[in-house]
């Protein structure tokens, strides 16, 4: 009887662990539908990516297992163990994964390797061992279902939270833009009762002109009025309540804090009498006075429609419920987007820098899904701070990298929790406060969805994630 050299003997399986507890009926399938290869040093025996057609198990050699971060390999393990095996690792659970490599093997020596077929695999894993293969299925089925639907809750509590916030904010210029409509509604009303007292005294045409120009000109100052300091505020006030005792203008208390709003001062009001006579200068300083005021409210209500637009904006900007999903986005605008909608959950306490290089160009991205990075890493140094410190922002360019860099000045990541912090599930704080894979996918949306790579640095003190992404859009090959 002659033996095939292309193919494995029942005594060669019997020595390898993966097979120690097979029957011999069992080697002797493998052994007919198995096959022997040798791969010369320096070659490639698969390559990650690509589809995952054969199991491997190394019988003599020396190999090297890689994975490829951020368009370099990457070597994870380097073993001579005999007996050792990878490639078509999934190939039992059919079409509920991808089947391709999920790493790249080549062979440091020259290596052979027992090869099987990945549906003789698969098959041999279903047929031989249905117990186990039911339990590998449920805990991958389990686990995947199980991450997809935490990760899922952990995003509509992060975007719950924040809508909470951006409700908040919302509503202290809407409550602005009311109170400053029903303010207003009564001053135009006031405004109409004065001028009918206007015009009762039966100004003259010239001296009614002259009583509008200087209500165009009050109205120009207000646009132009500056911001003054309490201090600076309550001495122009005094000014003006002088100047109207002294003319006899009842109540000039009431009025000196709305004509200093509006960049009124005392040579300006001098203008008033020379216009329409001493008869009429109270009247017209009150129908000016309601100008002023109607301005100023008006200006209130612009400023807050304009505060509740720029937060719309920011809340389509973080949630892009309205743009492709990928597309070319600018990342501060988005980095803007997402800390508007941490607002209100950025305690006082804490500080916030932008450290932005404006020059840097946009890049090709998701841009919802960046947000959430962005989310996940900014929530993650808020709870590192606990209430105080500095929060920073800042992006940089590093080579054909855009750098996005997140840091607080927490007490850091001890150096033992460190290797693990983008595991699935994972996670330092009390049960029911963290799921565990806010790292987890944000690196996957990093790495596996644009390319990049994210990186921690981490002292007493200073914590920083960086987040590279690629300004231009990966080759084919890369």
């Amino acid at each position: 009887m002659t033996t095939d050299p292309d193919r494995p003997t029942i005594a060669q399986l019997r020595t390898l662990f993966l097979f120690e507890s097979l029957d011999a009926d069992q080697l002797a399938w493998l052994a007919e539908h198995g096959r022997m290869e040798t791969r010369a040093a320096g070659s490639s025996v698969y390559t990650e990516g690509d589809p995952a057609t054969c199991f491997y198990v190394l019988m003599d050699g020396t190999v090297s297992m890689s994975r490829r971060v951020r368009g370099d390999e990457v070597e994870v393990v380097r073993t001579s163990q005999r007996g050792v095996y990878g490639g078509a690792t999934q190939a039992y659970l059919d079409e509920q994964v991808s089947q391709l490599y999920l790493n790249s093997l080549r062979a440091i020596s020259d290596a052979t390797f027992l090869v099987l077929p990945a549906e003789t695999f698969a098959y041999a894993v279903r047929t031989w061992f249905p117990m186990a293969m039911h339990l590998l299925e449920g805990l991958f089925v389990g686990m995947r279902d199980t991450q997809t639907r935490v990760g899922e809750r952990e995003r509509l509590l992060a975007l719950g939270a924040l809508s909470a916030g951006l409700t908040h904010e919302l509503n202290n210029p809407a409550g602005a833009a009311v109170r400053a409509t029903a303010v207003l509604r009564e001053r135009v009303a006031a405004m109409r009762h004065k001028l009918a007292m206007i015009a009762d005294s039966r100004l003259d045409a010239r001296v009614l002109h002259r009583l509008v120009e200087l209500q165009e000109d009050a109205v120009k100052r207000v646009a132009a009025a500056p911001s003054l300091s309490a201090l600076a505020a309550s001495d122009a006030e005094d000014e003006l309540v002088d100047w109207l005792d002294e003319h006899d203008v009842t109540a000039g208390w009431d009025l000196a804090p709305t004509l200093v709003a509006g960049g009124l001062d005392v040579a300006w009001l001098a203008r008033i009498e020379p216009a329409v006579g001493r008869e009429n200068l109270e009247n017209a300083l009150r129908w000016l006075t309601y100008t002023v005021d109607t301005e100023l409210l008006m200006r209130e209500i612009d400023e807050a429609v304009g505060r509740i637009s720029g937060l719309v904006g920011a809340a389509k900007q973080y949630s892009q419920l309205d743009r492709a999903p990928h597309q070319v986005v600018d990342v501060h605008d988005l980095l803007d987007a997402t800390l508007v909608m941490f607002k209100a959950k950025i305690p006082s306490g804490v500080r916030l820098v932008r450290e932005y290089d404006r020059t840097l160009p946009p890049l090709p991205g998701y841009a919802a899904e960046l947000n959430q990075v962005w989310t996940n890493l900014v929530d993650n140094a808020l709870g590192a701070l606990g209430g105080s410190g500095t929060l920073t922002v800042r992006t940089v360019r590093d080579s054909d990298f855009l750098v996005v860099e997140v840091a607080d000045t927490g007490p850091g990541i001890p150096e033992h929790v460190r290797p693990r912090i983008f595991e699935p599930f994972f996670t330092t704080k009390p049960v029911g406060e963290g799921t565990g894979l806010g790292l987890d996918i944000s690196y996957r949306i990093v790495v596996h969805k644009h390319h990049g790579d994210i990186r921690v640095e981490s002292v007493p003190g200073s914590t920083t994630f960086r987040v590279l992404l690629p300004l231009t859009e990966p080759t084919a090959d890369g």
